[in-house]
């Protein structure tokens, strides 16, 4: 799915397995998962998994993925990436710092949010243009989640270039679908469902881009955004 949301300058890789071989990881990799739970050592190793097949998609020898402030991934030398992991599906997005500035991916299960989280995570806009939120079980739409996990790709793409921490109240998001996988509008969810977002960065600093734009997929239980700026957003405010 991640593939499908991102320029063919982008290596990714994915996958739905829950855990790998013993011996995936390496020893310094090893060393930050040692004392967690299976659950914390599978997902850390399936998408370091991922990420060491997305370097080999761009010519890169495999390496230690470590980690830095609140976990984002550590990168070779002239890479930049991002990592995702839920239950079901794991991916990792890859590409040479001199074509991409910055990315960010996401995957969620296609579900409601937990009861509570929907208000702590949308402005009343939001709310507002999503509508109300889909029942569990049903087979609309759950935009709330598909609006969260797009919020996870703007936040992964934002701080690595500014260093600067966003809440969830300052991005104003906006969808925009662009097409079903069958080719016809439904109000339910066919095979695939797709289409873009952009999102209005509430800061003050005159001095720091405002909007980024990203592309959202809901596909076999699943929801997947991705956010990518090239060099020059800066300059062009966009992707």
């Amino acid at each position: 799915m991640i593939e499908r949301l991102l320029p063919t300058d982008v290596s990714c890789a994915a996958t739905r397995a829950e855990s790998v071989p013993d011996g995936t990881l390496f020893p310094e990799e090893e060393a930050l998962v040692a004392k967690s739970v299976a659950k914390r050592r599978n997902d850390f190793a399936t998408a370091r998994a991922c990420a060491r097949r997305a370097m080999a998609g761009l010519g890169l020898p495999p390496v230690p993925v470590l980690h830095g402030h609140r976990g984002r991934p550590l990168w070779p030398e002239g890479v930049v990436g991002s990592l995702t992991h839920c239950a079901g599906y794991r991916a990792a997005a890859l590409a040479r710092a001199r074509d991409v500035l910055s990315l960010g991916i996401d995957a969620e299960p296609h579900a409601p949010l937990p009861d509570g989280v929907r208000e702590l995570v949308t402005l009343p806009a939001e709310r507002e243009r999503i509508g109300p939120q889909a029942p569990e079980g049903s087979d609309e739409l759950h935009w709330d989640r598909v609006l969260f996990s797009a919020k996870e790709s703007v936040f992964k793409t934002w701080y690595p270039v500014t260093g600067i921490e966003l809440d969830f109240a300052e991005a104003d998001l906006t969808f925009h679908r662009t097409g079903v996988a069958d080719g016809g509008e439904a109000p339910v969810v066919p095979a695939a469902a797709e289409g873009a977002f952009t999102a209005r960065l509430l800061l003050t600093d005159p001095a720091l881009p405002t909007t980024l734009h990203g592309r959202w997929r809901v596909e076999d239980g699943i929801v997947a955004t991705a956010v990518l700026v090239r060099p020059d957003w800066r300059e062009s405010d966009g992707m």
